[in-house]
């Protein structure tokens, strides 16, 4: 036993030690696959399925819901009214609260808030089975109406709800779609919005939503003065900081 024990192995020599040699796979068989590894997303991926943010009940959140491909337009009117009826009756329901609408020809632009993430999901989820139920109803069709889940942004600063309020309301002049600029855009929830610059406006009926909760939504974003009818967003466009209020 002593004997094993004291034994010392060799030592393999550079020599000794072969490198391996490449595999040659037969018949082109083995090895990477033509057309492997993860896919295209195409022009406008889907929305990532990994775990939302947290949400606090202080904060607000930006919605975007888009369509299926090949649907009628949501800016016809009998589609906005299907879609309003929807909105009116999900649009505050256990901790959820949707605020502000724009409606485009293929998109939703919303914002909402919510008690805590569960609230928000569950709010978001069954406004979006109205909204579905509804247009289905009106087209006499079965199927998906949206292309994937909702996308959201939290809103953690004034700035941050300034420009989001500018985007959604004034969404349809991006677009193209609306182009008076002393009018706000009918097909959303403009018209019933008192920061406009240009004043307030004639409204024939109460607000089809609530009003929002937050110091964000409702006095935070007017750190940066009021908005402009006529303004025409862009993505990442910031606040400018000349509108501040003293």
């Amino acid at each position: 036993m002593k004997e094993r024990a004291n034994r010392v192995r060799p030592r393999r020599t550079r020599a000794a030690i072969k490198k391996q040699e490449a595999f040659a796979f037969p018949n082109g068989w083995g090895g990477v696959r033509k057309g492997a590894g993860p896919k295209s997303r195409g022009v406008r991926p889907c929305v990532s399925h990994r775990t939302r943010d947290g949400l606090e009940r202080r904060l607000p959140a930006q919605v975007t819901m888009r369509v299926e491909r090949g649907l009628p337009s949501l800016r016809g009117l009998k589609e906005f009214a299907v879609l309003r009826g929807a909105m009116v009756a999900g649009c505050e329901r256990r901790g959820f609260r949707l605020v502000h609408f724009s409606v485009q020809s293929n998109h939703l632009h919303l914002i909402v808030e919510g008690d805590c993430r569960t609230s928000l999901s569950r709010g978001m989820q069954g406004l979006a089975v109205r909204m579905a139920r509804a247009l289905n109803r009106l087209w006499r069709r079965i199927g998906s109406v949206f292309a994937d889940r909702f996308h959201d942004r939290i809103l953690r600063s004034p700035s941050e709800v300034w420009n989001a309020l500018r985007y959604v309301l004034c969404n349809a002049r991006k677009h193209g779609a609306w182009t008076s600029r002393s009018r706000p855009d009918p097909m959303s929830s403009a018209p019933w919005f008192d920061g406009w610059r240009e004043g307030l406006l004639e409204r024939p009926e109460s607000s089809p939503t609530p009003r929002g909760r937050t110091w964000l939504l409702n006095d935070g974003w007017s750190r940066f003065g009021l908005i402009s009818i006529a303004a025409a967003p862009s993505p990442g466009l910031a606040a400018p900081l000349m509108w501040r209020r003293a």
